[in-house]
């Protein structure tokens, strides 16, 4: 049986081409959750309250292609700015691969299943809060890793 790992994955991200980069995406939705900060230490802490245009049943954004002029506060991953790499989840392939370190065997396009992710609960699937329900994000933090 072929493996459904394409030969490029472990290209240098600065190699890919922009469909390969797009399909770096798992489909986990960490991304799209509120994040916090700590000032003094600069630990990020994540939450389960979703971005407004976050789909929590497919963890998808709802206008990709426009959710910075919709959300401005959006972060686009790019090499450009390394520094949202940190913001990323240990298990986020962009950050996976930007460490030079493999995705995991849950990837979709490690074992070519779009839904192993969700099944193996390594998604917000069915998780999240809305920012219109949420109240304080110190009220929501959670432990995705």
């Amino acid at each position: 049986m072929k493996s459904a790992t394409p030969d490029w994955i472990n290209s240098s991200l600065s190699e890919l081409t922009d469909a390969q980069w797009e399909s770096l995406c798992d489909g986990c939705g960490k991304c799209c959750m509120a994040k916090l900060q700590d000032s003094d230490t600069g630990k990020i802490y994540y939450t389960n309250v979703a971005c407004k245009l976050f789909d929590e049943n497919t963890c998808r954004c709802t206008d990709y292609n426009n959710r910075t002029s919709q959300v401005p506060e959006c972060v686009r991953v790019s090499l450009q700015n390394p520094e949202v790499f940190s913001w990323l989840p240990n298990s986020c392939a962009y950050r996976l691969r930007y460490e030079t370190k493999p995705l995991f065997n849950w990837h979709p396009l490690v074992n070519g299943d779009d839904g192993l992710m969700h099944d193996k609960n390594h998604s917000v699937q069915n998780k999240t809060v809305s920012p219109l329900d949420a109240g304080p994000l110190e009220f929501h933090l959670v432990n995705w890793d």
